[in-house]
């Protein structure tokens, strides 16, 4: 994510309260981040979604039209699968300082409808990246959905794992945030 900061001056008032608004709610998710071994990470977040699981299904399923709304993925495009089942490759990325940081992953996703996408990196720029997102109905409502994302990371030597450790919490945070506004601005089924 690139932070950005700006003057109330730069924006009208209604611009200004979105501003306000997007920051409070990037501070409520809630990002964990558990030391498994040395360079290795396990994150996990999760954001409430006011839509069934079988729309936040549709959406992230919808693999190829990913990177039209999550700021920080430029590209998710399916390839062949020599056994059949589901293969992407995703770019991801972030600036840091004053350049821009690329991530490139091959995955497999195991897809559980409409419960749980599991990936595993087959080739790409970490020595281990694998997850799962979980779509669980609310208890008050079947008509939202927790989402919850996880996510084993292991940076290879040269990555800076505190600076990867920084970059993904906060990327996770928006792209979290741009998947649930772009789902609960569809209409409603």
């Amino acid at each position: 994510m690139t932070q950005q900061y700006y003057s109330t001056e730069d924006f009208d008032s209604d611009q200004n309260n979105k501003l306000t608004a997007d920051v409070d709610e990037l501070q409520s998710i809630e990002v964990v981040i558990e030391k498994i071994a040395e360079r290795k990470r396990k994150i996990t977040s999760k954001i409430q979604i006011l839509r069934p699981p079988e729309t936040v299904w549709e959406v992230l399923t919808n693999y190829e039209a990913l990177a039209e709304f999550i700021p920080n993925l430029t590209k998710s495009q399916r390839l062949e699968h020599p056994q059949g089942g589901i293969r992407l490759e995703q770019v991801g990325q972030e600036r840091l300082l004053k350049f821009n940081f690329n991530a490139r992953v091959v995955i497999d996703l195991f897809e559980v409808f409409p419960k749980e996408i599991n990936f595993q990196m087959v080739e790409g720029d970490f020595k281990e990246y694998s997850g799962s997102w979980h779509l669980l109905p609310c208890f008050d409502s079947q008509s939202s959905t927790n989402l919850c994302y996880t996510l084993f990371v292991h940076p290879k030597r040269m990555m800076p794992v505190g600076i990867i450790e920084q970059r993904l919490s906060n990327g996770l945070k928006v792209n979290l945030l741009a998947i649930k506004k772009y789902i609960e601005s569809l209409a409603q089924y």
